[in-house]
């Protein structure tokens, strides 16, 4: 298979069809979804073993839902103990990021003699964490949807994650619950754990707000259900652009290129460069890379980089190469450059920007602590990062006293009367001034 190779070195037009990802068309999966929805919101739990069986393969016959002490101690017990260790690592780094994330509980600032206005940040009640399983085992994403709601104070944090074929759940993925002290592990994936956490079922409780990254299948039922539960981040297929000048090493950038191609079919990865020698040198190093990745990971890397949504674009200029990134707004950036502060400060769209040669995204997903569920499909150009923020709501605050209320009502009468408010203007007239003299109206 050819590595897609876009030469734009003479144009002055991004062909649209660059801009395009997997997710950027789900009609066909809003209508699938429909029936599984509908399924969970009148079966509850029978449903979710059905499908559990159905689209996860689960064969034993008894099949609990939720993870038992049991299970996590076992966990425990199979997990390499380096495995952990890694894990223990990244948990700290990702705490001590959304520790420093966290807002105050509360700010006042006096807005005039007598007149205090603020906010006051308090955390969702129940927020359902959704980890990933169909292509791998991502005991990351608990980690980066978990330890900020935990941090933000989430009275019920759960997750939610598709059961293996014998019915239990990656045993890292428990690891690293209990290791950031999540209790509540809960067997569904796909629509119809999305259906779940929506509605509430016998076994999990219905919640205000689902995180995570997933499927089509997964942001297909997230946009459905939307009127029920709060989305979150959107965060699709996983996506990413290596922005090379002419300093780089082709085969670095290569190498670099390969990490989230190989995550699935359905992601998006791209070199882009203005330099010929760097994407040659690219085009040349992918096949060795992908003697060394394995076949399934290989096969991802290649339907991605070989096909619709991903490969090396060359352009004109480096000034181009960087109107594409702000055009495209990435999930993933990787900056590979002479000067790469300088090259940040041209960037305006992407869910995170990862500096310099010893930063490569790997670093990133797992261990550095920003957060690594980032905003997909074009949303980076108005949402970041998943954050301590989105386990929290802000409430506005305000106190008035007897000298702030003489300036501030006059003012207000006025607008209410302009727009045609006489209820409003009818509070702030002399009649209150009345009563709260103690006297009585009239």
């Amino acid at each position: 298979m050819a590595v897609s190779f876009h030469d734009l070195s003479t144009s002055d037009v991004l062909p649209a069809q660059l801009f395009k990802r997997t997710e950027s068309d789900l009609s066909s999966f809003a209508e699938k979804v429909k029936p599984i929805i509908e399924a969970v919101r009148t079966e509850g739990d029978q449903a979710l073993i059905r499908f559990a069986r159905e689209f996860d393969g689960v064969q034993p016959e008894t099949f609990a839902i939720k993870a038992d002490e049991q299970e996590f101690d076992a966990a425990f017990e199979r997990v390499d103990p380096q495995v952990i260790d890694a894990i223990r690592f990244a948990v700290e780094n990702i705490r001590a990021f959304h520790e420093a994330q966290k807002p105050e509980e509360m700010w006042w600032k006096e807005m005039r003699p007598g007149a205090f206005a603020g906010d006051r940040h308090v955390p969702i009640d129940a927020v359902a964490c959704y980890v990933p399983r169909g292509k791998g085992s991502f005991p990351s994403v608990l980690l980066m949807t978990t330890i900020p709601a935990i941090v933000a104070g989430v009275p019920l944090p759960i997750v939610i994650t598709p059961p293996g074929p014998d019915g239990t759940v990656d045993d890292a993925t428990l690891v690293a619950a209990r290791l950031v002290g999540i209790e509540h592990v809960y067997k569904c994936g796909g629509a119809q754990g999305v259906a779940a956490v929506a509605f509430g079922t016998e076994s999990i409780p219905k919640c205000l707000k689902i995180v995570g990254p997933g499927s089509p299948w997964v942001v297909a039922a997230k946009r459905q259900l939307a009127h029920l539960i709060d989305p979150g981040v959107p965060a699709g297929p996983s996506e990413s652009l290596i922005l090379a000048d002419d300093s780089v090493n082709g085969a670095l950038a290569a190498l670099d290129l390969i990490i989230e191609s190989e995550h699935g079919p359905d992601s998006s990865a791209y070199l882009v460069t203005s330099s010929r020698r760097v994407a040659e040198e690219a085009i040349a190093a992918l096949p060795g890379y992908w003697q060394q990745i394995g076949e399934k990971r290989a096969d991802f890397s290649q339907r991605v980089l070989c096909g619709d949504h991903g490969g090396v674009i060359l352009t004109k200029d480096f000034a181009t190469a960087i109107e594409f990134v702000n055009a495209y707004a990435p999930e993933h950036l990787e900056v590979l450059a002479h000067e790469p502060m300088d090259v940040m400060m041209k960037i305006r769209n992407a869910g995170e920007i990862l500096l310099g040669e010893h930063s490569p995204i790997v670093l990133g997903n797992f261990v550095l602590g920003p957060n690594a569920v980032l905003p997909t499909n074009g949303a980076a150009k108005t949402a970041g990062p998943l954050s301590v923020f989105d386990y929290m709501k802000r409430m506005s605050i305000a106190y008035v006293t007897s000298r702030g209320y003489q300036e501030l009502a006059p003012k207000a009468k006025r607008f209410a009367e302009y727009e045609g408010f006489p209820g409003h203007a009818l509070a702030v007239s002399d009649i209150r001034q009345t009563l709260l003299k103690g006297g009585r109206d009239e």
